[in-house]
């Protein structure tokens, strides 16, 4: 069984918590996040740490005192330090250029596509080939660089496509005669 909640929530020097008993809100100098609490968990703060309990001993309110508790820290992490994906272009004329909350992707297919940046959310591009998806939501910076590597995900013959900067792209040989 996992032990993830008897783990404590280390809360950094600038970094807030207020919680209720169904809502949980963390402040932080990368910004604001809140999150619903289920019934069968309860968040106890001393001195600044966070912990995450679960109110009786049935294996749904255990395994969801340990989401939660990594939830609550992903939270922490995102206002603290922030989060960021780096998705790299690879193949011949594919570029990207941000344009405000506007990300201009140019894939070989006969337009450019045109992705709106969802607020929270800011998207960079340091090089042409190279495009930095950064916020204090973890899980909305996942879900915008996996909407963006779906416009042409990377294929296993030639290996053009839109990649995460660490991801390997098992290369299939071509067809013989």
């Amino acid at each position: 069984m996992s032990r993830v909640a008897n783990n404590p929530v280390q809360l950094p020097k600038g970094v807030e918590a207020k919680f209720s008993a169904t809502q949980i809100s963390v402040k932080g100098s990368k910004g604001n996040l809140e999150m619903a609490l289920h019934d069968a968990i309860e968040v106890s703060k001393e001195g600044d740490t966070l912990r995450v309990t679960a109110k009786n001993a049935s294996r749904q309110a255990i395994a969801l005192s340990g989401t939660f508790r990594a939830l609550i820290n992903n939270m922490v992490t995102g206002v603290s330090e922030g989060f960021q994906k780096k998705l790299q272009l690879q193949g011949v004329g594919y570029r990207a250029k941000a344009q405000g909350n506007i990300l201009n992707i140019l894939v070989g297919y006969s337009h450019p596509i045109d992705f709106d940046v969802p607020k929270g959310v800011t998207a960079e591009t340091p090089t042409p080939t190279e495009i930095v998806i950064s916020g204090a939501d973890k899980q909305l910076v996942g879900e915008v660089a996996a909407k963006i590597r779906e416009f042409r995900p990377p294929e296993p013959y030639k290996g053009k496509g839109i990649r995460y900067l660490d991801e390997h792209v098992y290369r299939k040989e071509a067809k013989k005669k």
